[in-house]
């Protein structure tokens, strides 16, 4: 990615280095203009010179433009950073907030803004996160699925977003399973249907969705997956025929009569 070719402020204003607070800092390689400058609105410039200039930082945290202020942040006396948790940007915030101790985080578990409470979920011990269960925004809820333990999962089953149900179906205990096989989403039935013990899956031979019956077809134990043989979806009746050895039969609605021994 190339650099632009101009230095404007945060205000639309062209920036120059005569008059700046800081030109002195040009002589010892402190900042460069178009390259390394605290007032140009390029954020790469900005953490270019708090880069070369860390112990300006903290001057920095009241600046009116917020790039500024998030990017200083990084940087600045941590001590100095609590306050910011009330910054009304909330890439100042976070930047707060990641290098303060984490019972920091627990003010910002209701954050206004989805991108914060989307990291701090990331943050914090379990125990922490159980207001965060009934979150608004599905994605924070997606990603407790995906880290808490049995207790709190079990909350999310029932979750109104599908894509969080099937991060509880990939790590739900096995005796979870059977009940989330029967949710009313596809996505959801699969991704139970992938981890059902083999004995099991026969509660799904008949489901709407042909990814579900080709992986019952392709697990199910020999005896009870002959009457699949005619499924309406070639790719499982060729499993199925592949299993039984049998050519691939044609799709009539009748299932498929096995001779047994007397």
């Amino acid at each position: 990615m190339t650099e632009i070719d101009e230095a404007i402020d945060w205000q639309g204003c062209a920036v120059s280095c005569g008059g700046c607070d800081h030109e002195k800092l040009q002589a010892g390689g402190g900042c460069r203009l178009l390259h390394a400058c605290v007032r140009d609105r390029y954020a790469r410039r900005i953490d270019r010179f708090f880069t070369w200039n860390q112990g300006l930082a903290s001057t920095y945290l009241n600046h009116p433009h917020f790039e500024v202020r998030a990017i200083a942040a990084k940087f600045a006396d941590i001590f100095l950073l609590p306050p910011l948790l009330d910054d009304p940007d909330e890439t100042v915030r976070w930047n707060a907030v990641r290098r303060l101790p984490k019972r920091y985080a627990l003010r910002l578990r209701k954050d206004p803004h989805r991108e914060v409470r989307i990291r701090v979920a990331t943050l914090l011990e379990e125990a922490d996160l159980i207001p965060m269960i009934h979150d608004p925004d599905y994605y924070v809820r997606l990603v407790l699925a995906r880290r808490v333990g049995p207790g709190l999962l079990a909350r999310l089953v029932a979750d109104p977003e599908p894509e969080v149900r099937r991060a509880v179906a990939r790590r739900a205990p096995v005796e979870w399973l059977v009940g989330m096989a029967r949710d009313s989403d596809a996505d959801v039935r699969y991704e139970a249907a992938l981890r059902l013990r083999e004995d099991l899956l026969a509660i799904l031979k008949y489901d709407q969705d042909w990814r579900i019956r080709f992986e019952v077809a392709s697990r199910l134990p020999l005896p009870a997956v002959a009457d699949m043989a005619r499924d309406e979806d070639m790719l499982v009746r060729e499993m199925v025929a592949a299993r039984l050895s049998i050519p691939a039969l044609p799709h009539t609605g009748r299932p498929l009569l096995l001779e047994t021994s007397p």
